[in-house]
């Protein structure tokens, strides 16, 4: 009953001061579709909007934070510990969620203009965003939601970009996500938060399809639907591409 109570308050935080002050976000995305091909090395997401109003604008500080967020998974992370001199697996954990990609760009630093009982309730910055099944056999479970966070991090897949939102004159504000060339494809889920006073007046959603195309989209399918064609094909290239190596070096020894 206690946690039912504290997330119907976490629900009219978010919900009660978006109709006090009538505000709402009207956004777009430069681009909806991102499409995977051989000579994929990233993209650039440019996002923009504008805050609609009914009446003036309240005196608190305006705050805008974006998301991005790739499809999720599960995943077993395990913790490796040297026993007699060899490094061996230990301890594992089952984290429930983890999203592929995780990007966070804001107008401010992130603890200003989101509360902690918001980000709780709304799983907006990125430790929030991973759910691991807490195991008794484990001390720390959330040391290996930290590990998959740095790991992450260090490949370019989590990021928290301060003060990258631009806001002009209290209403429109833009920001860039710079998408990496190791993308999971799937829908990435881009959330915006308007805030003011460490509270969330509105929220706007919108999707991007990230695929892959042409040669790169005709081997996934053919890898996933027709393995056994693709074991097969997958060895014939192996073989001719070492007969061919075979061959060239042959010749360089006779010249």
């Amino acid at each position: 009953m206690k946690q039912l109570l504290t997330l119907l308050a976490a629900i009219l935080a978010v919900t009660l001061p978006a109709r006090a002050q009538d505000e709402s976000i009207v956004a777009g995305l430069s681009q909806n579709v991102v499409s995977i091909n051989a000579t994929f090395v990233g993209s650039e997401i440019l996002i923009f909007g504008a805050v609609k109003r009914e009446t003036p604008a309240p005196d608190d500080e305006l705050g805008v934070a974006v998301v991005v967020e790739g499809p999720s998974q599960q995943i077993t992370v395990r913790r490796k510990a040297k026993r007699m001199g060899i490094w061996v697996n230990t301890d594992a954990v089952e984290v429930q969620r983890a999203p592929s990609f995780y990007a966070i760009s804001t107008s401010a630093p992130f603890d200003e203009i989101i509360g902690e009982d918001i980000d709780r309730a709304m799983h907006i910055s990125i430790p929030e965003s991973i759910r691991i099944f807490y195991s008794e056999e484990v001390d720390d479970p959330e040391n290996f939601a930290e590990a998959v966070i740095r790991i992450r991090s260090n490949a370019g897949l989590y990021k928290i970009d301060e003060g990258a939102v631009n806001i002009s004159e209290d209403t429109l504000f833009d920001t860039r996500i710079q998408l990496p060339a190791n993308l999971t494809e799937g829908v990435y889920k881009t959330r915006i938060f308007l805030t003011r006073d460490g509270e969330i007046v509105a929220n706007h959603i919108a999707d991007i399809d990230v695929r892959k195309v042409g040669l790169e989209r005709w081997l996934y399918n053919l890898a996933h639907e027709q393995a056994l064609i693709y074991g097969l094909m997958s060895l014939a290239i192996a073989i001719a591409a070492g007969w061919g190596a075979s061959a060239i070096f042959r010749l360089i020894l006779r010249s």
